[in-house]
């Protein structure tokens, strides 16, 4: 495979002969800013070639070794490059730019270090003298914040260098003292300083991740308070395919006094931590409103103006579906507010959705809106399941065919045909889901069971 040719205002610094001067052995050859055109010895492209005689062995193979992009313009002192080799023995690319315009275009994902005159200005800021002395820096810093930088000073001015460092380069360096042996050094330090500081930050934030994943699924994802009731409850989460951390979808099962056992699920719209944070305020809302004695459409209209209170966006809205079961557990309240309609399985029958004809508007969208409560009858034994639309937005295959509430009710009824039930139903259930989608769901999922006399 050819080496790639550099782009303008690079050279290979390697003996600093350039393609069209053969270098004498042991001299260095100043690596002057190409101004942009055509010079001798350059690629159609413009761009400069550096380097006697064929690549290093490997390097055609291997591709090149590391790149440095040096941004100065000194009138008074032109800067000589030594010639460098990077740990592999493959020459080290130079680019270079007379200033931070030119640095701009010619900064690539394949620069692995920058070396910066501290003595450039701003764009735009040339000759008014403002800011201070590394500004130049500090510019450089937001436009290359995943790149090395070793910042070049005068040799009297060692305590600009120093606070370069504090600033953020990972070293500095004197124009004067450039030999092939110190540079070569200070570039490898450099990047790999640069390397160790994005990993360390990595694992940082991976941490706080964590930490945050934690915090939310307590948030979201409760421990039941049913004692004293016969209803047994399961539940399983997944987040969607591209995030780590939890969306919006909740849940939550509590039981009154009186004996009656609540139940909810709902889903907050969009994904991030915004949206998740109101998943939880919601949870927790609807837990102490339901305690004090609210149900029903009360219930859904006070957490309506919670989250017109608490969300972000006026654009923001939150399905929920809540049941209030009996203390005899033989019959429910159910309301709908945008939400999928529950799946109640009894035996000898088949799966079916209760009832959604009569559900109210998603909590946001209405500002008068009204939730009807529904009364159903569930009978002795039964199992009911509450879930979040990623469950039923899986494709089926290759095509743009949704699972839907409709494939989901056939897909429940094979399982219970297999004798599955409660927490080996739900992953059975996620599980074929993913299968039928081919790999993870997109969106979260969040699915909710309560059984009774069935084991």
């Amino acid at each position: 495979m050819p080496v790639p040719v550099p782009q303008q205002g690079e050279a290979l610094a390697a003996g600093g002969a350039s393609a069209d001067v053969p270098a004498r052995a042991g001299t260095a050859r100043p690596v002057v800013p190409q101004q942009a055109g055509p010079v001798d010895g350059t690629a159609p492209d413009g761009t400069s070639i550096a380097g006697p005689g064929p690549a290093p062995a490997g390097e055609a193979a291997n591709g090149p070794g590391l790149t440095l992009l040096v941004i100065e313009d000194h009138p008074a002192i032109p800067l000589n490059l030594p010639q460098m080799l990077d740990s592999e023995g493959k020459r080290v690319r130079v680019r270079t730019a007379r200033n931070l315009t030119e640095a701009e275009r010619l900064l690539t994902d394949d620069v692995h270090c920058i070396l910066l005159d501290l003595a450039l200005e701003v764009p735009g800021k040339e000759g008014t003298g403002e800011g201070d002395e590394l500004d130049t820096l500090r510019h450089v810093l937001r436009l290359a914040p995943s790149h090395a930088v070793l910042a070049l000073t005068a040799e009297a001015d060692a305590e600009r260098g120093a606070e370069a460092v504090r600033v953020g380069a990972q070293d500095y360096l004197f124009r004067n003292e450039l030999d092939g042996q110190l540079l070569n050094r200070a570039i490898r330090y450099a990047v790999e300083r640069k390397r160790a500081d994005v990993a360390h930050r990595q694992l940082t934030e991976s941490v706080l991740r964590s930490q945050e994943n934690s915090r939310l699924e307590r948030g979201l994802l409760p421990r039941p308070l049913l004692d004293g009731s016969e209803l047994r409850f399961a539940a399983r989460y997944r987040p969607g395919r591209s995030r780590a951390l939890l969306g919006g979808d909740f849940y939550d099962t509590v039981r009154t006094p009186d004996g009656t056992v609540h139940a909810m699920i709902g889903d907050v719209c969009g994904h991030g931590p915004d949206e998740a944070a109101l998943g939880v305020e919601l949870r927790i809302a609807w837990r102490a409103l339901t305690f004090a004695g609210l149900c029903g459409d009360q219930l859904l209209g006070t957490l309506q103006k919670v989250l017109e209170n608490e969300r972000s966006d006026e654009e923001i809205f939150a399905t929920l579906c809540t049941v209030d079961i009996a203390p005899d557990g033989r019959r429910a309240g159910l309301c709908l507010a945008g939400h999928p309609a529950p799946l109640v399985m009894r035996p000898g029958h088949g799966p079916q959705l209760l009832p959604y004809e009569d559900g109210g508007p998603a909590l946001g969208l209405l500002p008068r809106a009204r939730w009807p409560r529904l009364q159903v009858e569930l009978g002795r034994d039964w199992s009911l399941m509450m879930y979040t639309d990623g469950l039923i937005e899986g494709r089926i295959g290759k095509g743009t065919q949704r699972l839907g509430q409709e494939g989901m009710v056939e897909m429940v009824g094979r399982q219970l045909a297999a004798g599955l039930r409660g927490e080996g139903l739900l992953d059975a259930a996620l599980a074929e889901a993913r299968s039928l989608n081919g790999g993870e769901l997109n969106d979260d999922v969040a699915v909710l069971l309560l059984d009774r006399g069935q084991g």
